[in-house]
Formats: C-alpha cells, sequence, structure tokens
C-alpha cells in the first residue's frame, strides 16, 4: 500500500541530513512507500523547500554539519505550521528528545533506524490525515445541517435551478451538479434527497478527492479482511450504508479511471464487490453527483469516461456562482447572522450601509462558502453589535471602490493582484486559472496565500 495524503496524493516528505548516504537509503525506502521524496543537506536548502513545496512530513538530524537541528525546528514550523518534524540522531538521550518534542517535533527516531521504522512513522501520519480528514468531514456534515443554505432566492437563476430540482426529486433519475466550489451543491443534492420517494432513507456523500484510488474504492464498496495493509476488519461501504436511499458522490471527475470502471458498472447493473472479495452485491441506490470540473473537457483529453459522463448527466443542475446571483447576497448574509448569532446565544448583529456595499460589491470567488466563513470570523472579532466595513478582510472591505486601473498611480504589484483575483473569480479550478495566467499551479498556490495572508 502506498503511502498518500488525505487529499489523495502522495505524502510529500522532506529530508534534512547533510550526510549524504543517510539522505539516499531513506529517499530508495520511503519512494518504495510511495512517497514523493526532497531533500536538503543544510538549514538555508530546507527553508527553501518548505516554503516552495506543501511539505507533509520532515525528517530532521539533530546535527546538520556546525549548525543545529534543534534551532531549525520551529524555524521549519513558523514556516509551515502543521507539518510534521520527526527528529533524527545518532547521539540520543532523554534530554534532547523531550527538548525536541517542546519544541514541535512530534516524534524521535534515533540511528540506526530499520525501513520497518520509517514505513510505520509514515503510516501513523497517514492515519492520523484520514482521522482529521474525517473530522472535517463530520463537521461539514454538521454544519449542513445546522445552517442550511437559505433556498429563497430573488434570482431567476437560482428559481430555475429550483425547479429543475423539484422535477428531478420526482424520478430516480442519475442527476449531476455542476458549479464553482462554494455554490452549495452538496446542499442542493441534500434538498433534492428531502424532496424526493426516498427521504425516509439515508443520504450518505463521499468526497472524492479526500481519499487515494485504493482508499476510496474501500470507502464506496467496503472490503474484506486482509484486503490491504491496515484492513483488519470486514468493512461495508458508502454504497451498502445507502441502501434505500441517496448517495452523493462529491467532485466526481477526481475518480481513477480504475472506479469510473466501477461505478460505472454500479450505475448499470447495481452490482458491485467489495475490494478484496469475489461475492456480487446488489443495492438499491440512487446516484447524485456534484464537480467543479469541465468534464466534457475531461473527456475529451481522455481523464474521464464518456459513457460514465452520460449515465451521471441524465439531469444536469448547474448552481449559478455567487457573484452571478448578486441579488441574493445581502439576504443570505442575514440568514446566516441569524444562524451564527443563535449559535453564540448573542442578539443578530446588523450590517452597516458601507458593510452591506462592499458585501454586494465583492466578487466572492468563494462563493457561499466564503460569505458564510466571512460573516462568522466577524461576528467573532468585531466588538460592536452593527459590523463596519472594516469588520471584514480588506479583500472584501475594499471591493467598493474601483479596482486598480492601467496607467493609474498604482503599483505593478496591486495590478497583478487585481488581475490574477478576477481571473481566479471566473474560473473553475485553480489549474484553468493559472493556465490563463500563463504560470504554473505551484506558483498560482504561493501569489493567493500571499494576498490571503495580506489580507488577515
Amino acid at each position: 500500500m502506498t503511502a498518500e495524503h488525505s487529499n489523495g496524493t502522495a505524502l510529500r516528505v522532506l529530508l534534512i541530513d547533510d550526510e549524504r548516504n543517510i539522505r539516499k537509503t531513506m529517499r530508495t525506502c520511503l519512494e518504495m512507500d510511495g512517497c514523493r521524496v526532497w531533500e536538503a543537506e543544510s538549514e538555508e536548502a530546507a527553508l527553501v523547500a518548505v516554503g516552495r513545496e506543501p511539505i507533509d512530513l520532515a525528517f530532521l538530524d539533530l546535527r546538520l554539519g556546525e549548525g543545529s537541528g534543534l534551532e531549525l525546528l520551529p524555524k521549519l514550523l513558523a514556516e509551515r505550521p502543521g507539518l510534521t518534524v520527526v527528529m533524527i540522531t545518532a547521539y540520543a538521550s532523554v534530554d534532547t528528545a523531550i527538548e525536541a518534542i517542546r519544541r514541535g517535533a512530534r516524534d524521535y527516531l534515533p540511528k540506526p533506524f530499520t525501513p520497518a521504522q520509517l514505513r510505520l512513522v509514515v503510516e501513523r501520519l497517514r492515519e492520523r490525515l484520514t482521522a482529521e480528514r474525517r473530522v472535517v468531514e463530520l463537521q461539514e456534515q454538521l454544519d449542513e445541517f445546522a445552517a442550511p443554505v437559505d433556498v429563497a432566492t430573488q434570482s431567476h437563476k437560482m428559481r430555475v435551478v429550483l425547479d429543475l430540482i423539484g422535477r428531478a426529486a420526482a424520478s430516480d433519475v442519475t442527476v449531476l451538479f455542476r458549479g464553482e466550489s462554494g455554490v452549495g451543491k452538496g446542499v442542493f443534492a441534500r434538498r433534492l434527497h428531502a424532496s424526493s420517494a426516498r427521504k425516509e432513507g439515508p443520504f450518505v456523500t463521499v468526497n472524492c478527492p479526500t481519499l487515494s484510488a485504493e482508499l476510496l474504492a474501500s470507502e464506496l464498496f467496503g472490503h474484506t479482511r486482509g484486503a490491504f495493509t491496515g484492513a483488519v476488519r470486514e468493512q461495508e461501504g458508502r454504497v451498502e450504508a445507502a441502501n434505500g436511499g441517496t448517495l452523493f458522490l462529491d467532485e466526481i471527475g477526481e475518480l481513477s479511471p480504475a472506479l469510473q470502471a466501477k461505478l460505472l458498472r454500479f450505475l448499470q447493473d447495481k452490482e458491485y464487490e467489495r475490494v478484496g472479495e469475489t461475492r456480487t452485491r446488489r443495492a438499491d441506490v440512487r446516484v447524485l453527483a456534484a464537480t467543479n470540473r469541465d468534464l466534457d473537457a475531461d473527456v475529451k483529453a481522455g481523464r474521464f469516461r464518456e459513457d460514465l459522463l452520460f449515465r451521471l448527466n441524465v439531469v444536469e443542475i448547474v448552481v449559478p456562482p455567487l457573484r452571478e446571483r448578486a441579488e441574493d447576497i445581502l439576504p443570505l448574509a442575514q440568514h446566516f447572522l441569524s444562524h451564527l448569532a443563535r449559535g453564540a446565544r448573542r442578539a443578530t448583529p446588523e450590517l452597516s450601509e458601507s458593510a452591506k456595499a462592499s458585501l454586494a460589491a465583492y466578487a466572492w470567488p468563494g462563493n457561499v462558502r466564503e460569505l458564510r466563513n466571512a460573516l462568522e470570523r466577524a461576528l467573532i472579532l468585531w466588538p460592536s453589535n452593527v459590523l463596519e466595513r472594516e469588520a471584514f478582510p480588506e479583500r472584501i472591505a475594499g471591493a467598493v471602490a474601483q479596482g486598480p486601473q492601467i496607467g493609474g498611480d498604482v503599483t505593478l504589484d496591486d495590478l497583478e493582484r487585481e488581475h490574477i483575483l478576477r481571473v481566479l473569480a471566473r474560473t473553475r479550478t485553480q489549474e484553468e486559472a493559472a493556465e490563463i495566467l500563463g504560470i504554473d499551479g505551484s506558483t498560482l498556490w504561493r501569489k493567493r496565500k500571499k494576498f490571503e495572508e495580506s489580507n488577515g
């Protein structure tokens, strides 16, 4: 079994050691376990690596030439909060172990260590990331129940969506929800289920990008004991759990080719096998799916099966971005404020006229999710019960003013920032935005992170 991050990509590991042979041996072992590996022989190289790549795990030698791993440790964590650091050393002692943990290391590995010990560290991290993913999923599910999006709308586009949901609910066909991240595709899928004949049955969600292909197959269809490393007992899948109800597959475009074939078979025949099992099972499940990708382009590029797209896309419902239904922004803001205030057991705050103007003018690239998060932040941090424009991050508070104009009294940095944010606001994915901008995805990720940090 390969070591996979909770978003389905290989774990990114940085080896920080001034001994080349040690790094070479560790790299070989970790790459055999499915990790992507970077090396650094000095403090400077290590800081550059964690600043450039989203590293998950760093093995840090206690002694780096004339330098100290203990001194480097807090610098690494300051550069990349949440980084898992494991100290390695041939000079193990209780005092240094305690000091390493005190400074933020998660574990301590004395030299010489075995490949099995390295694999154990990687496996523990994978399990922790999986557990953290499940916590996030559960919280998102609680948020959906506690604060559903108010579907009352003044937007013609949204009324078309609600009409389609009502008509699709009357049948048992597969429905594909399309739209940008954060528009509420999951909320509308749940509304469709609640309006259907299956409303008394379960509504089960699978977030496809959060798992590797192997783990997602198990998550969907279940597995037998011993089917793979860590499969210590039989486990039913989400398909079984959704029997008699609805299965919602979020971000369906991220499925691997092998899983696309298995899903197509299930959609056609309602039959499947658990991972590691030959017994064929059946389930009475209605499938709803959602994507923010251009699946038609993915079909042309060979990344997505055309026959699967036909099966999923019996009814297509396109949920418009928030910027295309600006008349709903302020009513949604009031809805979220009322809910959040009830949860905080306080009076519902008011929005000042300047705050309303900023909220209405902002493009909301994160859509409804971003709106809710911005209001929750303001509710927590703003001292008054009247939310002023300044209660929101600068990117929102400054939305009333015209953006920087070419040839005006603005810096090149401001022009670049405005252009990048506008492209991000009108594209479905960060990859699409990077292609339009002519830069690679990691460069766009760093620039976007910089903008967010500068805006609080």
